[in-house]
């Protein structure tokens, strides 16, 4: 089959790949303990991630998948990647011999059969004596079922199943010619209500077709079609999905894996070479542990977010209408309270091309829904977390010169997310945040500290966008409130702490008392104040002479790592984010990434190199325990090829990188324009970790920032490294 007629191609490069890169790719890392990520085949940006899930409906079970599971409950189309709550897991099948039983329909897998690549996935299931293999488009998959005994096989086509779904609604499915299952059905879950829609086509008609009885909560249906097959003998699904509707389904089916075609193994080789067209836009050299943790990290880092606009460009709207994109694409899973921190700044180097989509889908949810998203799954806004992170990722855009999206309704849509009480957001008071200028801990219960600390970043950036766009007042306004994150600091202990309305600090206070959400007693979010008080992306001068200069901060800065490594038992369980630690610097969570590279700020450079290569030796590895926390969309991958690289956008708005130390010999990145941009680490070991000198372009690099600007023109970036 030709590429070409395989919607799953993405045109990230022209000409052929001659490297194999995706073999490099452990898709089964970070899917055991707290990674959340997941094994099911996807394309790059794909709608579709259609793989196993073994599990339902608790936290361990988030992308739906544990690796340490020797069953299947069936294979869904959708999977979230590394996030902390569960969703999707939506359309799935199972296949199966005999009966099924009681609830849960589990199935025996057997672990040694399980394979997995980017695009690609394969499981024997020994009991029932079937060999499932699923390979995926960006809009559709194929399933082929081998069966190695004949008789009556059987496939489960079970719609209400999902993660954290309590129920389905508003059924319209049909059976229809053509051995042919498709409709839509809404379903409720974590994310607000959505529709899902499919288009099921099967290579031969079954023998019989039973539909299940209904639970009292799901109006989709279950079914149970039955295939005679001769032993060896294979049965072939097609599966088009869309969120506007079975007619949209059935198009997109028909745009990429078309009707007379039921070729997996060409499927499997088109996803292969989609993946492979990116990586070959981040070409390292090193050795295999370094190309297998870099190649992983690119792969979960592309695995979203997902275009879940329909091939013709429609898509569901955040208010439940069916619009057309401006340019074709609607992404979703967009985990911004993460992913701002260094996957989109990422994404404006190695794939500038979504750029711009991506602050065109901001600005659709902010017609849609009157204000940005604060996170967007399933193209729902969803707000569970603090900020409003969109709001860096359109202004960073915009600084680093993305022009194809509207700079004044952009402003306004800034201006008004930050300004105006919008009643369906819980964690709005901005009469309190303007009243006192921080969020007092006796009226805001939960995360006060850490909302201050949030609002205030996004704050600056709105005051830089409006001083960009020649707005004095605005810039004037925003600024004020960028520095409100000193009216939490107490600098008679150095931590950032509640403050009252009487402007009293909260008293008894322990720096190690656990926060986690706004509905009970505490001042920050998933962290304590050893995580939040660095929490001062926009002022890091600011930060070192709060703390009383150079001298005294890089003190408080090894205390960090240095303090004991535990937490009070006062979190009532929740401290699942709380992971990967190094004294209280906790890597598992996002509030840290930024964190060492205050080293480089205090002219402490060894400092910063000898914390990075710590990190890189004990929290990234292959295998399913190889990520020491939620993977969170790709924002723990983009902190490990950042730091890879030598350099880590600490403040992720405006294309100012800080330089760190590189922990690979030579990457090759792909900038655009026939342009290059390659980084160097001369005398790289694992010894000689520390940095001696940098050059760009042949001249020593002044300072310790590196300009975005200077990336993407394209050149050389050298370290010399030594002991």
């Amino acid at each position: 089959m030709r590429l070409e007629l395989l919607g799953a191609v993405v045109a990230l490069t022209s000409g052929i790949v001659a490297e194999d890169l995706s073999r490099h790719v452990d898709v089964f890392t970070g899917t055991g303990s707290v990674g959340h990520t997941h094994p099911a085949a996807c394309v790059p940006f794909g709608m579709v991630q259609a793989g196993p899930d073994t599990g339902q409906g608790d936290w361990a079970y988030c992308s739906g998948y544990q690796f340490r599971d020797a069953h299947v409950y069936g294979y869904s189309l959708t999977h979230l990647s590394g996030t902390g709550c569960a969703d999707y897991g939506d359309v799935s099948v199972l296949p199966f011999t005999g009966e099924l039983g009681k609830l849960p329909w589990a199935r025996p897998i057997d672990k040694k059969s399980e394979r997995g690549r980017p695009g690609y996935y394969r499981v024997v299931q020994p009991e029932d004596g079937v060999e499932v293999e699923v390979a995926a488009a960006k809009r559709a998959a194929v399933y082929r079922f081998t069966w190695r005994k004949g008789g009556q096989a059987k496939v489960l086509v079970n719609l209400p199943f999902g993660q954290n779904c309590p129920s389905t609604y508003g059924a319209d499915v049909k059976v229809l010619p053509g051995n042919r299952i498709a409709g839509s059905y809404m379903r409720r879950g974590w994310i607000r209500p959505r529709r899902l829609a499919f288009d099921f086509a099967f290579d031969r008609k079954w023998s019989a077709l039973e539909e299940l009885p209904k639970a009292k909560r799901d109006e989709a249906p279950r079914y149970v079609l039955t295939f005679d097959v001769a032993p060896g003998e294979q049965t072939c699904l097609k599966a088009g999905l869309s969120m506007t509707g079975a007619e949209g389904a059935a198009a997109n089916l028909a745009a990429e894996i078309p009707a007379w075609s039921w070729d997996l193994d060409a499927v499997r080789t088109a996803a292969r070479d989609s993946w492979n067209a990116l990586f070959a836009r981040a070409v390292v050299e090193g050795d295999d542990l370094l190309k297998k943790n870099w190649y992983t990290g690119f792969y979960h880092l592309y695995s979203q977010p997902n275009d879940w606009a329909d091939a013709d460009g429609r898509y569901v709207a955040g208010d439940g209408k069916t619009r057309v994109s401006r340019d074709g694409r609607y992404f979703t899973t967009l985990s911004l309270w993460d992913t701002f921190r260094a996957a989109h700044p990422l994404y404006t180097v190695v794939t500038p091309e979504i750029v711009t989509p991506v602050v065109n889908t901001l600005l659709a949810h902010f017609e849609a829904e009157g204000r940005l998203p604060v996170l967007s799954y399933g193209g729902k806004n969803v707000d569970c977390m603090i900020g409003n992170h969109a709001i860096p990722v359109i202004v960073d855009a915009y600084l680093k010169g993305f022009r194809g999206f509207d700079a004044e309704r952009a402003y306004t849509a800034v201006t008004n997310t930050l300004t105006v009480k919008h009643p369906d957001n819980p964690k709005e008071n901005w009469d309190l945040y303007d009243r006192y200028g921080y969020y007092p801990c006796d009226v805001i219960r939960g995360e006060s500290v850490s909302r201050t600390m949030e609002c205030s970043y996004d704050d600056w950036c709105a005051s830089v966008f409006a001083q960009a766009l020649g707005k004095a007042d605005g810039a004037a306004f925003f600024a004020k409130r960028a520095a409100y994150w000193k009216n939490v600091f107490d600098p008679s202990i150095k931590f950032g702490r509640g403050k009252t309305t009487k402007g009293t600090w909260r008293t008894p206070f322990d720096p190690y008392a656990f926060g986690h959400g706004n509905d009970r007693d505490n001042d920050f979010t998933e962290g304590n104040a050893f995580q939040y008080t660095w929490h001062v992306l926009q002022d890091p001068e600011g930060l070192v002479a709060a703390m009383g200069g150079k001298a005294e901060f890089t003190k408080r800065l090894d205390s960090l790592f240095t303090s004991p490594d535990t937490l009070p038992d006062t979190s009532n369980g929740q401290n699942c984010d709380i992971t990967g630690l190094i004294g209280q610097y906790v890597h598992g969570n996002e509030p840290s990434h930024h964190v060492i590279y205050f080293y480089s700020y205090v002219g402490e450079p060894r400092k910063a190199a000898r914390r990075i290569r710590d990190v890189f030796d004990r929290f990234y590895f292959p295998g399913p325990t190889g990520l020491c926390g939620n993977d969170d969309c790709g924002q723990m991958s983009a902190w490990y090829i950042f730091s890879a690289l030598g350099f880590y956008p600490f403040n992720p708005c405006g294309g100012d990188y800080v330089l760190g130390a590189p922990q690979l010999p030579k990457a090759v990145l792909d900038v655009g324009g026939g342009k290059t941009f390659t980084v160097v680490a001369r005398n790289f070991s694992k010894e000689n970790l520390y940095v001696k000198s940098v050059t760009l372009n042949g001249r020593p690099l002044d300072g310790f920032i590196l300009k975005h600007a200077d990336v993407v023109k394209g050149g050389e970036l050298v370290f010399e490294m030594g002991r």
